[in-house]
């Protein structure tokens, strides 16, 4: 068994108190390595452990495991709002760091994330490239433009003010830090060392296309990447076999 955590703190980037789900590893002589895992458009802090076996995933590999609560932010310095990437990749990790016994360097941290998570997760290794060892993507919503034209096409209005708040009245993340293409193109061509990454996606996912686009784009740039499809629809159960898969895969490469 692990220990779990429930904390709750004041976040100065966001603007008001938000809380952390954290799993730390039983039996394991700390500093710990960290996994980051974060969590989809409808979802909250305790989405893993209510839907997944990540307790037993992070007890197995000896992992801490952090899941922060981002809201609809899309993991965005929003235009009207938190600014949530801050928060995730530079508030939270100082914060947890000072107040647990969590491993500091990056071939210790990792990671990962479902949908609009699975941005967050490649959005964060892209952008930091050198505080992590692997990143994994689940069903990510990698290309936001994309994402949101082809919910629009769908007949989904739903989101547009959401978009709105988070990226402002124009709604795309082209030119910004979420703008995963060009800025892999960049890292590429200053030989810039990435993270491992990892992008999983069902067959019968929505968002199928648009990781194929993804995937065409990163393979031409040569970057050592890994891609996994199998059946599966954008759902738990196939989330769960993509956590399980991906730290079995980690350990087998000597990355874990």
């Amino acid at each position: 068994m692990a220990t779990i955590m429930h904390m709750q703190f004041h976040s100065h980037s966001i603007g008001k108190q938000t809380s952390v789900q954290i799993i730390l590893p039983d039996d394991t002589k700390p500093p710990y390595r960290t996994l980051y895992l974060l969590h989809g458009w409808s979802d909250n802090e305790t989405a893993w452990m209510r839907h997944t076996q990540i307790e037993q995933y992070a007890q197995e590999h000896q992992l801490a495991v952090i899941m922060p609560d981002v809201g609809l932010s899309y993991y965005t310095d929003m235009a009207y709002g938190g600014n949530y990437f801050t928060y995730v990749t530079e508030e939270l990790p100082a914060h947890l760091e000072r107040n647990l016994p969590l491993s500091t360097a990056a071939e210790n941290r990792y990671v990962a994330g479902l949908s609009m998570g699975g941005f967050g997760s490649f959005k964060w290794a892209i952008n930091a490239p050198e505080r992590f060892r692997a990143a994994a993507s689940f069903s990510g919503a990698l290309l936001v433009d994309e994402v949101l034209t082809l919910q629009l096409q769908a007949g989904d209005q739903t989101r547009k003010p959401y978009m709105q708040a988070i990226l402002g009245p124009e709604r795309t993340v082209h030119g910004t830090n979420g703008d995963l293409l060009p800025l892999l193109d960049e890292l590429v061509a200053h030989k810039k060392q990435l993270p491992a990454l990892f992008q999983y996606c069902g067959t019968e996912d929505f968002l199928h296309d648009i990781n194929l686009q993804f995937r065409a784009h990163v393979e031409s740039l040569g970057i050592t990447y890994t891609y996994n499809e199998s059946s599966g629809d954008h759902n738990w159960p196939y989330w769960d076999a993509c956590i399980k898969n991906w730290l079995s895969t980690l350990k087998q490469q000597q990355l874990l």
